[in-house]
Parts: C-alpha cells; sequence; structure tokens
C-alpha cells in the first residue's frame, strides 16, 4: 500500500493572495497608464503580484527550464515520427545545446535542467546528474499493460515533489515546465480523454514531430485501447498514472503539485505538461491557480486540458515541438507585465486631487468663486472638497497593507517545509 497520501495536498495547497492581488488592483488604478491600456499584462501583473505576496510586484529574476525525460513503450506501435525509444538522442542534442529549448534558455540567460526518468538507454551514456534520480528503462506499452507498478509511480512522483523543493530552495522564483519524450503525448492524450470523459479521436493529435495519417490512426486506436485500462482506476490519480502515465508524466505531476505547496508559480508548455497538470487538478483544485499556460500548441488535447482548468493560453504560435520551448517563448511576456506593474509611475497625488475639486464644483461652471457656488448648491465648502481630496489621497496609505502581505511571504516560508509524507 502507498504511503503518500494525496489528499494532504488539498490542505497543504492554498490560493494565491487574494488580498495582495487587490493591493494589486488598486495600485494598477493609480498608474498614469490607463486601465486596460495594457490588456492581459494587467492581470498578469496582478497575478504574478499575489503569487509573489508582494506589492508592486518583484521582477522575474531567477526562472528556471525544468525537463523531465523518458521513454513511452506505446512508440513502438508506430504512433510517433521518432523513433521508439530514442528519448534519449533528444536529451544529447538538449544538452549540447542543439535543440530549440537549449537556443531560447540560451538566448534568455534561463538555466536548464534535464531529469531522465525513464530513458531508454544505459544510465552511464549520459550525465549523473540527469540519470541519477531514474525510477525504470522506458515505460511499459499502456494499451495492453500498465505504465508503471504503483510503487514506481509512487516514487517517479516524489522525485517530481523533490525537484520542486530543490528548485523552491535554490531561489527559483519561476518554473518553466516541459518534456523530453518519445510516446509522452499519446500517454498525455489517454489521460485528458479519461479526466474529461472523451473519445480518443477528440484529443488524438499529430504530435511534436508531426505524423501522417497512418500513423494518427494507429495512434488514435491505441489512445483508445489504453483508455479502457484508464477508466477502472479514474478514482485514484496515483493508479491512473501507473497504469496508463510514465514516470516522466508522474514527476510532472508531482512537480507541479509541490510547486503549489511552495508557491512556486509555473508556465506550463505543450500537450504532456497540460496532462500532467489536470491530474494534478483532480488531486486538489486549487493547485491550478499557481500555473500559467505558456502556449497553445494547436493539439486538441490540450485544448481540452486548458479549457477544463480554465487557463488560457498566453501565447499562440503553433509551437509543437514540446521540451518546454513554447513555455519559454512565454517568460519575457511574464517579465515585461512584471516590469510594467512595478515600474510604471503613479499618477501625482496633487493630481488626484485636483480631478476630485474639479468634478465637486462642475456645477459651478466658470465661476470665479468655486466655494461660493458649492455653497448655493448644497453648503460644501472649497476647503471640505480639499480635505475629501486629501483623504482620497490617503488611499494610498492603505497600500502600507502590502507590508502585511510581508505575512504572506512569511506564510511561504512555512510552507516550504511541508510536504505529504
Amino acid at each position: 500500500m502507498s504511503s503518500l497520501n494525496l489528499d494532504d495536498f488539498t490542505d497543504l495547497i492554498e490560493r494565491p493572495a487574494g488580498s495582495v492581488r487587490r493591493d494589486a488592483e488598486g495600485r494598477r488604478e493609480r498608474l498614469a497608464v490607463p486601465p486596460g491600456a495594457l490588456g492581459r499584462l494587467d492581470d498578469l501583473g496582478e497575478w504574478l503580484s499575489a503569487a509573489q505576496g508582494a506589492v508592486p510586484v518583484r521582477p522575474v529574476e531567477r526562472p528556471r527550464a525544468v525537463l523531465f525525460a523518458g521513454d513511452h513503450g506505446i512508440a513502438g506501435l508506430g504512433v510517433s515520427a521518432r523513433p521508439a525509444g530514442g528519448a534519449d538522442r533528444l536529451v544529447r542534442a538538449v544538452l549540447e545545446g542543439g535543440r530549440p529549448v537549449s537556443v531560447l534558455a540560451r538566448r534568455l540567460g534561463v538555466p536548464l535542467r534535464v531529469v531522465d526518468m525513464a530513458l531508454d538507454c544505459p544510465p552511464e551514456t549520459l550525465p549523473e546528474d540527469v540519470v541519477r534520480r531514474r525510477v525504470r528503462r522506458g515505460s511499459g506499452r499502456i494499451d495492453v499493460e500498465d505504465a508503471l507498478t504503483a510503487e514506481e509511480a509512487e516514487a517517479a512522483l516524489r522525485v517530481g515533489m523533490a525537484v520542486a523543493d530543490e528548485e523552491a530552495d535554490s531561489g527559483t522564483d519561476l518554473a518553466v515546465l516541459g518534456d523530453v519524450s518519445v510516446g509522452g503525448t499519446t500517454a498525455a492524450a489517454v489521460l485528458i480523454a479519461a479526466l474529461c470523459g472523451t473519445d480518443a479521436s477528440v484529443v488524438t493529435g499529430r504530435g511534436g514531430e508531426p505524423i501522417d495519417d497512418l500513423a494518427w490512426m494507429r495512434k488514435c486506436a491505441a489512445i483508445r485501447d489504453a483508455l479502457r485500462r484508464a477508466r477502472p482506476v479514474l478514482g485514484d490519480q496515483l493508479l491512473l498514472l501507473a497504469a496508463v502515465g510514465g514516470a516522466d508524466l508522474a514527476a510532472m505531476t508531482g512537480f507541479l503539485l509541490q510547486s503549489a505547496v511552495r508557491k512556486l508559480p509555473v508556465i506550463l508548455d505543450g500537450v504532456v505538461s497540460a496532462a500532467c497538470a489536470l491530474v494534478a487538478q483532480r488531486v486538489a483544485f486549487r493547485a491550478p491557480d499557481w500555473w500559467l499556460a505558456g502556449q497553445s500548441s494547436g493539439e486538441p488535447g490540450q485544448a481540452k486540458a486548458l479549457d477544463r482548468m480554465a487557463l488560457e493560453p498566453l501565447l499562440d504560435q503553433g509551437v509543437t515541438v514540446g521540451e518546454g520551448a513554447g513555455a519559454l517563448l512565454a517568460l519575457p511576456l511574464v517579465q515585461a507585465a512584471a516590469a510594467l506593474a512595478a515600474e510604471l509611475p503613479e499618477r501625482p497625488a496633487e493630481a488626484g486631487a485636483a480631478a476630485g475639486g474639479a468634478e465637486a464644483g462642475g456645477s459651478a461652471g466658470g465661476a470665479g468663486n468655486g466655494g461660493d457656488a458649492e455653497a448655493g448648491g448644497g453648503a460644501a465648502g472649497s476647503g471640505d472638497a480639499g480635505d475629501a481630496g486629501n483623504v482620497g489621497g490617503g488611499g494610498n496609505v492603505g497600500g502600507g497593507g502590502n507590508v502585511g502581505g510581508g505575512g504572506n511571504a512569511e506564510a511561504a516560508g512555512n510552507a516550504e517545509a511541508q510536504s505529504p509524507r
């Protein structure tokens, strides 16, 4: 029997601080740039402020891309354009700087971490820091057998939790999550179809390296067969990951859950990370509040999963390559939102008071003595209007509540030691 109680995550995961978000919204109202002029960047900055528990929002200075790697036995059915068991070659290319995610990470100055969970290759062929957490060599063929044993699924989920703790402890302030796999999109589609109650054809996409029509039909049939095996274990997310997931997907699920516990925001990449997020949402319904959907890959399964979690992609570039590349593309947008929210000046207090006085004396038109005109209308002296303006300016003092936001930061500190046992 598993010693890991997933129900604990429901109690451990809190929503980003609502009071801090309200303070951030109040600050946004006072900025010189009119509300709404920055579009979704306003919402993004306010979300990040709530996640950090700070107003103004702090800049994103220590992002990190974390990629979980594994091979899937289902790839042996010809459901992928890449050769079965070939994910180790992709990992080497990532490490050597020859993949899109490597180029983007280098260009953006983002450290890249690869964690081997189930690559089908001898461990000595890759660096020790990549392979040291491996759970098994390749995951099972999910149309006819379990991807993992229950013990392996728990071990993989715990690896993901441990990696999240390491990132939070090292000062990472935003994680970019991706996968390096062959056959991973097939397993992801099974999870999404099972959790959303849809047919295989609705979630079957073309994969990271597009497949032809015959391969698509093989993939759809494999998803359909695996879906039959998934339905009996829908009530237990750990058994679901064992039956039709894989070691890399189980680790990503654990990473997402523990990142939410540690109040570490995460940008999701494509269909694989979306599938893991959907499993994590079933475990802890508040967890999605800590995630952003980086981009829409065009995979139907990803769209289904994001819709179920009410997450709207930041970008729509149709990047299907996986490996966290699409999520990394969204990172500069998040950093820009943080910079705008923190660095744009507020309107001068005098301007606000003058505007208030002008409104109060609007009925006086161009009268030389605004006080007399006000008195004629309702005995409100111009001095009173001035006082009201000052009180309105006092709203800025209300921003001092942000110091109270430090309590949220303190709570985050307390959360650091927490994880289900």
